[in-house]
């Protein structure tokens, strides 16, 4: 992961996104909020101390406090001015890290859970099995992490990311890619669903997607796993 190529970003971030999406009807809020949400209904019990791996300029923060409202929230990411830019928006009492090449500077089994919101494309592959072993390391056995990813097989998420200028570098990944890296770091991945099938004008019909979130169709998709006890 490169430091530089997210500082560049930080300040600039949340207006790139807005504009990125905006063929959706939605705002970045809305897709901050559900994966925060889908993950409070999986990690059973509920988390004391998580840490979001990527955590950006803060965006999940607030949902975090809403879905999370009991539990330590470590937001962790290579960029020292995205996380000084979440601080700042969301001040309290979370947190921070920052991430070197050499790994997570935390404790071996620091946290009950973790979480990722659209970072892996943003890691070279080849870098893939490292990141998630070190995942693994901070976790304690039978702890959570939930990955939300691009779906490559959605064609309006490939042209959002190739259009977008804080994408620029990304490279898409497979949900059977990265459910493969899972378990060769060792978790045991326990569903992979897909989400976001229909835009805002179709929000009516999103009732149904959890009936076809076995569809790789969806705009993007998660990795829910455990490490084993």
């Amino acid at each position: 992961m490169d430091e530089a190529e997210f500082d560049k970003h930080a300040l600039a971030y949340e207006d790139q996104l807005r504009e990125n999406i905006a063929i959706t009807g939605e705002d970045p809020t809305f897709f901050a909020e559900y994966k925060i949400e889908l993950f409070s209904k999986w990690a059973h019990p509920k988390p004391r101390a998580i840490v979001d791996f990527g955590s950006g300029i803060g965006n999940s923060i607030p949902y975090f406090r809403k879905h999370f409202a009991e539990s330590e929230i470590t937001c962790a990411d290579v960029s020292l001015k995205s996380l000084a830019h979440g601080s700042r928006r969301f001040p309290g009492r979370e947190q921070s890290l920052v991430i070197t090449q050499e790994g997570i500077p935390a404790p071996d089994q620091s946290f009950d859970a973790a979480f990722s919101a659209c970072v892996f494309h943003h890691i070279p592959h080849e870098e893939h099995g490292f990141w998630l072993k070190e995942l693994f390391r901070v976790v304690r056995p039978g702890g959570a992490m939930a990955i939300f990813e691009h779906n490559p097989f959605n064609p309006l998420t490939v042209y959002a990311v190739s259009t977008c200028p804080f994408d620029e570098n990304a490279r898409l990944i497979r949900a059977n890619s990265l459910q493969a890296r899972c378990r060769d770091a060792g978790w045991q991945v326990l569903r992979t669903s897909y989400h976001i099938f229909f835009p805002r004008f179709a929000a009516g019909l999103r009732g149904v997607e959890p009936l076809i979130a076995s569809l790789p169709i969806g705009a993007q998709y998660s990795v829910f796993a455990k490490r084993p006890s």
